[in-house]
């Protein structure tokens, strides 16, 4: 006698959309040059890497949803409704960052980035810490964060990235 397996509609349309998302990742990994380049490994490499891994999750997540679903899936944690302030604040913060990163470079605009996102975050976990302590210490962690990157990227492996100064180091 077999089981009678119940498919999760959205379980489904996830893993047919990560397969799908990887044939598309192939297809065009098709028409990338394959001349090997320094190492032996040309520029079509890791487009190929990933198409092949998202169709190998797609294909992993469509089989189990096909055939009952997650079964040992937690509930899902936060509230039940979206938070659309959250959403908004990050929003912001991602077209903040894509508007100034020519003026004020890499490191301030990714600071306003981190800054406006961790406030959606906190406020959609209904903590307002709008205090002059906590901004100003989002500040610094998004400055920690983007000024060693910045520094990684046009010091160490000298790709340009939108500075404030002509320096390198701003």
């Amino acid at each position: 006698m077999t089981e009678q397996h119940s498919k999760n509609p959205a379980q489904v349309a996830v893993g047919a959309g990560v397969l799908l998302l990887g044939l598309a990742l192939a297809a065009g990994a098709i028409s990338i040059p394959s001349a090997a380049g320094y190492g032996g490994v040309g520029p079509n490499f890791l487009p190929w890497v990933v198409a092949v891994s998202l169709v190998l999750c797609g294909g992993m997540i469509l089989y189990e949803s096909l055939t009952g679903g997650f079964r040992n899936m937690e509930e899902p944690s936060g509230d039940a409704k979206t938070y659309w302030g959250a959403l908004a604040w990050i929003s912001a913060g991602l077209l903040a960052n894509a508007a100034l990163i020519t003026t004020i470079g890499f490191i301030l605009s990714c600071t306003l980035c981190y800054m406006l996102a961790v406030q959606g975050l906190k406020r959609a976990q209904g903590l307002h810490a709008t205090s002059a302590r906590a901004l100003l210490m989002d500040l610094v962690t998004g400055a920690a964060i983007a000024a060693p990157v910045f520094w990684m990227f046009t010091q160490f492996l000298a790709i340009n990235l939108p500075g404030l100064t002509s320096t390198g180091w701003l």
